[in-house]
């Protein structure tokens, strides 16, 4: 999950009191909470929000029975819809395995993991033991059918993220209300892991040095866990069914982006005119059998092999531009006021989205099952679902008076000329640079 980071900024030059990189905010904040967002940052919270609407998308088609009664391509497109989840995964990975990377290129002190797990926790516990206690509520008194999950036993294991390691999954412990929450199950596997993870591939792989060529090497057997995790559970019976939805069964995304953090550190750069054409025909591709039938579990050993693959690289290919330093069109519309709004309440549309959809199929359409139209339900589902989200981001952070990256943002390049006109240039800095902090009108460097 996305927290917009501050902007931190080279002075002058960049290098003043002896080659030492003297680095100030580009503004104040007056809360730790209130960060400016660069267009980097914004066009990432952006593409959260797309993600999200896949999601909901993909839902949606299931629950129009675009996925089960529609035999054939159109269903299949549906059913690919699928593909926002993965981008968060690759999110996920590029944005917290980053700290990690930037220590280890820099040579400085890594992130600790104290306060890395309580960041984690604070970020994602709070609204989703809200909406797990809501929904167990809720669905007392309101159920469409069979509900294993609605269980004291299953509240206990939605509320600790363990509702996916069972034998059988979907007659053991899956709700009807949190059906979405398998994937937050993976994050949080991949949070606990990704300290481990990354001290061996920095500590133990590259001793402690920056060697990037060898990271991305790792980063490559990593992923590769995916494919032989996947052969194993269709050609074996050594492990359960649900263990296809295992953080090893989802490791190549996570791996894909932890990829695209060294890539970054690298300075590499990525066009989005050459890979969202190429992210689309891959969609289209994965949008055929060869990923497994609408509505059935694959039943070859490739059609999982061939999502799992297919579906990391389509969601590394629409995230690269955004960190790989494009500011064409396409970071320019994920950076849009109303995609960052989105963005910013994203992890709540995700959480509530379930329990509204079910709703305004029920009491506001009055559907029948796997019945109506696809885009009415998403439409009215996201109407009821978003206010709700908007209202549980704000309750959630009562500190955030405001959404940080709906405001306006101001250039780095337009705050340094407003700031020359009320700060002169400080007779101890080399020509051309400004202090690196003041005290009234007095340099304190």
């Amino acid at each position: 999950m996305l927290v917009g980071p501050s902007i931190d900024v080279c002075w002058g030059g960049g290098i003043a009191n002896g080659g030492n990189v003297v680095e100030h905010s580009a503004t104040r904040r007056r809360q730790e909470n209130e960060p400016t967002q660069t267009a980097p940052v914004r066009s990432l919270t952006g593409i959260r929000a797309a993600a999200a609407l896949l999601v909901v998308g993909t839902h949606a088609a299931y629950a129009t029975g675009k996925e089960t009664q529609t035999h054939g391509y159109v269903g299949l497109l549906c059913s690919r819809l699928e593909i926002g989840v993965p981008i968060f995964f690759v999110l996920s990975g590029f944005l917290l395995f980053s700290p990690w990377v930037k220590a280890a290129a820099n040579g400085s002190t890594p992130p600790r993991v104290r306060r890395y797990v309580w960041r984690r926790v604070r970020r994602i516990m709070p609204a989703y033991v809200v909406i797990v206690l809501l929904a167990f509520l809720v669905y007392q008194f309101h159920s469409d059918g069979p509900n294993p999950g609605q269980t004291w036993i299953g509240l206990f294991r939605y509320l600790t993220l363990t509702q996916i390691y069972t034998a059988n999954y979907m007659l053991s412990y899956q709700h009807q209300g949190l059906t979405q929450m398998w994937s937050l199950a993976v994050e949080v596997a991949f949070y606990a892991a990704l300290p481990l993870l990354s001290y061996l591939l920095l500590v133990v792989l590259c001793r402690r040095r920056w060697r990037p060529e060898l990271l991305l090497a790792g980063l490559a057997a990593l992923a590769a866990l995916t494919p032989v995790w996947l052969i194993v559970l269709h050609t074996s019976d050594w492990l359960p069914s649900a263990a296809g939805m295992w953080l090893p069964a989802n490791l190549a995304c996570f791996a894909g982006g932890m990829a695209l953090a060294v890539l970054q550190a690298m300075g590499a750069r990525c066009y989005a005119f050459v890979v969202i054409p190429l992210a689309l025909v891959s969609y289209l591709i994965v949008a055929t059998p060869i990923a497994g039938g609408v509505g059935l579990s694959p039943v070859k050993v490739w059609e999982p092999l061939a999502k799992a693959m297919f579906y990391a690289i389509i969601a590394m290919l629409v995230v690269a531009p955004l960190v790989l330093d494009d500011r064409g069109w396409y970071a320019r519309m994920l950076s849009s006021r109303p995609m960052v709004w989105l963005g910013e309440i994203s992890y709540e549309i995700f959480l509530i989205h379930v329990i509204m959809m079910a709703f305004a199929a029920d009491s506001v359409l009055r559907r029948p099952a796997f019945t109506g139209s696809m885009t009415v339900l998403f439409v009215v589902t996201l109407l009821m679902t978003v206010p709700l989200a908007w209202v549980l981001y704000r309750a959630m952070h009562p500190d955030r008076r405001r959404t940080p990256s709906v405001g306006p943002v101001i250039s780095a390049s337009r705050e340094f000329r407003q700031l020359d006109r009320i700060r002169p240039a400080c007779v101890q800095c080399p020509p051309g640079a400004r202090p690196a902090s003041w005290s009234g009108r007095q340099c304190t460097r």
